[in-house]
């Protein structure tokens, strides 16, 4: 066998090796936290070599899929309370968790100029539809309940809700024209602590219960090191970097 052949094999073998011990990791994320994570994907797999398969929706419902043995190697929940509970019930590693970021609640109108800096607007009963994620499964539907009843609105607005199936699909309807406002993550309309288009009126944290973020080592995850990789990765400067610049508190 020739020289060059000989190390063109040899590299070849080596590029196989390496590809052979990469991992790919199905991840559980809250839906709030999809543009943040994605961005936090392609820094981490660009870091490791391995690579994410990420799922997001309501923190609710990746509860009931997990106990009913859904793959999932990590959660990155909207709450703190649902991993804690897989942690208790022994489908999570206790020791694992942690809060990766805390969220911020915002109503939101893709029209300038509609939503005031006090959220007025909501007294006013100029709109006809005000979408919400599910607050049986979304805790960011649960925090606008609570602000509705801060405001004693409850009753006033209750015909008026449109309720998602998770925050995205809250936005969803409110950037389509499908309700003129809705409670959203700051995430989805805001970058480097601006909103980034219609107007918004950023819910004080008073008014709910903090939106502490936490993340946790599934069972399925637990012989995976790139699994253990990502939560750690998530401590690392470039991941806060990119979750601050999306209106997240660490």
């Amino acid at each position: 066998m020739s020289r060059p052949l000989r190390l063109l094999l040899v590299s070849a073998a080596l590029l196989l090796g390496t590809l052979g011990h990469a991992d790919t990791v199905q991840v559980a994320v809250a839906a709030n936290f999809s543009a943040p994570m994605q961005a936090i994907a392609r820094a981490f797999e660009q870091q490791s070599g391995d690579q994410l398969s990420l799922s997001f929706g309501a923190t609710g419902k990746f509860y009931t899929q997990i106990k009913n043995g859904a793959p999932f190697a990590v959660l990155l929940a909207a709450d703190s309370k649902t991993p804690q509970r897989l942690a208790s019930e022994g489908n999570a590693l206790p020791a694992s968790e942690f809060t990766y970021a805390t969220g911020k609640l915002v109503l939101w109108s893709a029209s300038p100029g509609l939503v005031d800096a006090q959220g007025a607007v909501l007294e006013s009963g100029s709109y006809q539809h005000l979408a919400i994620a599910n607050p049986a499964l979304a805790p960011y539907g649960a925090a606008a309940m609570q602000v509705l009843a801060q405001r004693k609105l409850l009753v006033a607005v209750q015909s008026k809700l449109v309720t998602g199936e998770n925050i995205t699909q809250a936005y969803d309807f409110v950037a389509t024209g499908n309700a003129e406002l809705g409670f959203v993550a700051l995430s989805q309309v805001s970058l480097n602590g601006q909103i980034s288009k219609g107007s918004a009126w950023v819910v004080p944290a008073k008014l709910y219960d903090p939106l502490h973020q936490d993340a946790i080592l599934l069972n399925a995850g637990k012989d995976l090191p790139a699994a253990k990789a990502l939560l750690d990765f998530l401590h690392s400067d470039a991941a806060k970097t990119i979750i601050r610049s999306y209106g997240y508190d660490l």
